[in-house]
């Protein structure tokens, strides 16, 4: 008989955050006392497929608020370095025994336990070293998961040197080549990759208490069906964080300038925007570095 895998989540949580500090404390429903932490750590508990739930934070001071947090929620914790966040993970699964570990963020407080087990459930199936349901987006952001070995994150933690590699845990695995990876998509019903409930600024908060607000006191789980039929009864909820750029990890700098172009357009900065597409087209075409 196969058995199985002893399996965690492992939450990444800081209150440093660049665009909207302390977000993850913030109250979730608006003025109920939960934070956005603990519905994270609660939607997790009623994930079927995990063993452990830990939540991963920094050695800083400030972050001893989210120590209590997972004190209160009966979950185990662990603090390691704040940049170095592949180090933080690949020291916390290994101090908890974990062979298989969930990865989800700590601003993502509409993680569905059911995606969850369905990502699990891929990995298991397939022998795969990891599995996601956002390399190829078809969910909303917002309820991304990411399932690796820890025979995956030991080599990733041993031969990843670049900076971005450290601080988003994954990439040298889903971009180097190395490893068997998967991807677990939506039913086609649900496919709804423009939706966008996470957090990352005050846009994003107000657009989920107003999701909060219409879904939770009829079901506290609600998944990304109840998700996706309420953005179809009620599309203008889109407006309210419309214009928020959603974060992405690059390969290297002229990815980034090109991001960057995209965001000075929005901006209607045009002058700027100009002067950087010069410069890719110049470097481009081999006349200067970006």
């Amino acid at each position: 008989m196969k058995v199985k895998a002893l399996t965690g989540a492992i939450i990444q949580a800081r209150t440093a955050s660049t665009r909207l500090p302390a977000k993850i404390l913030k109250n979730l429903p608006y003025g109920s006392g939960v934070s956005v932490l603990e519905q994270v750590i609660r939607r997790l508990k009623r994930a079927a497929s995990l063993d452990r739930i830990i939540v991963a934070t920094t050695e800083n001071p400030e972050d001893d608020a989210i120590v209590e947090l997972a004190r209160k929620e009966n979950v185990p914790y662990f603090r390691g370095p704040e940049k170095d966040v592949l180090a933080r993970y690949y020291q916390a699964a290994k101090e908890n025994g974990l062979e298989v570990i969930v990865r989800v963020t700590s601003d993502c407080p509409c993680i569905d336990p059911e995606v969850v087990d369905l990502v699990v459930k891929d990995i298991s199936e397939s022998g795969a070293d990891y599995a996601s349901n956002s390399l190829k987006r078809t969910y909303p952001h917002g309820l991304d998961t990411e399932v690796f070995t820890m025979a995956a994150l030991e080599r990733s933690f041993k031969e990843a040197k670049k900076k971005f590699e450290r601080e988003h845990v994954t990439p040298y695995i889903y971009m180097t080549g190395q490893f068997q990876i998967r991807n677990v998509e939506v039913p086609e019903e649900f496919f709804a990759p423009e939706i966008r409930i996470t957090l990352d600024t005050m846009e994003d908060y107000a657009l989920l208490c107003a999701v909060y607000d219409y879904l939770y006191p009829g079901n506290p789980l609600f998944g990304v069906s109840e998700i996706v039929k309420l953005f179809k009864v009620k599309p203008w909820l889109k407006f309210i964080n419309g214009k928020v750029v959603q974060k992405k990890i690059f390969g290297g700098l002229t990815e980034e300038l090109e991001e960057t172009v995209k965001i000075l357009d929005l901006q209607d900065l045009k002058r700027a925007r100009d002067f950087i597409r010069e410069r890719i087209a110049d470097f481009n075409e081999g006349r200067t570095a970006p």
